[in-house]
Parts: C-alpha cells; structure tokens; sequence
C-alpha cells in the first residue's frame, strides 16, 4: 500500500470526467487499498480517485463508528432527502472548514469491492455525494470553494480586528 498525493484545489486532475471501473481487477483493489491509506494518512472521512489523479468512478468512504472502510463503484444517489448543516472540509482544500448545508441522508446504489450490487442509505460526505453523481464535480468544488474562502476570509478579517468570529454562511 502507498499513500497517494491528494491533488488540491485548482489543479487539473481535478476537472476530468471520471470513467466507471469496469472489471474489479487487481490493480483495482490495489487503488482502493493505496486510497484507504490515503485517507486515513490525510485525517479524512472519504475520498475521490478524481482527488488522487485517478480518473475512476470510485470512492472510500470510512464507516461512521471509524471502524471499517467501504468502496464504492460506480456509485450513484438515487434518492436524498431532509437538509442538515454541518461544519465540514475537503482534502483537496486543506485546512479550510466551514458549515455546508447537504441532504440529511442519501440512498447510494453502486458496486462493492466484490463487483456485487450494493445500495445503502447514509448519511452524505464529500463534495460529490448529496447530488446526482458521486463523481467530484469541479463545477461544484468552485463554487463552494469560493463559498468557504469568503467564510474563511471574514473569520481572519474578524480575527485581526478583535471581533467575533461571523456566522458561517449556508453552503449549498
């Protein structure tokens, strides 16, 4: 296993369009074992192969007791629901946390590790999965990039004058 480079904001990996993963090869499971080291390396709760130059639809998301990892092939919401906020922040904008508003839940069907189909309701992580592809979308990545550096810029600001931090903004 390797720990993998996580591409930040900006750089181009990031803008392209990822394939579905066809046959669960060893090469696969290598990537998913390298993301899962990746991950935990970086102090996250789910990553992209978009986010560490691999252009497949693929995703490991850390279950929420911490315990276990699961990958996600081909995946897709199929149904979202409720609204929560939420403080969060991405690996590919380090360092930046602010409160996002997403679905409360999401219903995911993809493929597991095993090329068998799986479909779980759970709770959204990451840029990419509250909407209808789970794929990092750069478009969205902007725009709440640009969401969490105004928050992150009004917090400094507020911190060099004395004052109180702001309300964080809703991030959708």
């Amino acid at each position: 296993m390797a720990v993998l480079k996580v591409l930040k904001y900006g750089e181009p990996g990031l803008r392209r369009r990822a394939s579905p993963v066809g046959e669960v090869t060893p090469e696969i499971r290598a990537v998913i074992a390298d993301m899962t080291e990746t991950m935990y390396d970086e102090v996250g709760i789910g990553l992209a192969a978009p986010q560490v130059g691999i252009s497949l639809r693929l995703i490991v998301i850390a279950d929420e007791e911490g315990r276990g990892v699961q990958a996600l092939l081909n995946p897709a919401v199929v149904e979202q629901g409720g609204e929560t906020t939420g403080e969060e922040g991405c690996l590919s904008i380090p360092g930046v946390f602010a409160p996002v508003v997403r679905s409360a839940w999401v219903k995911v069907e993809a493929r597991d590790v095993n090329a068998q189909p799986l479909a779980a309701v759970r709770r959204p992580v990451g840029l990419g999965d509250d909407g209808d592809d789970l794929v990092v979308a750069q478009e969205r990545l902007e725009r709440r990039q640009r969401k969490l550096g105004r928050a992150v810029e009004e917090n400094l600001k507020a911190r060099r004058r004395g004052g109180k931090r702001p309300r964080g903004d809703r991030l959708s």
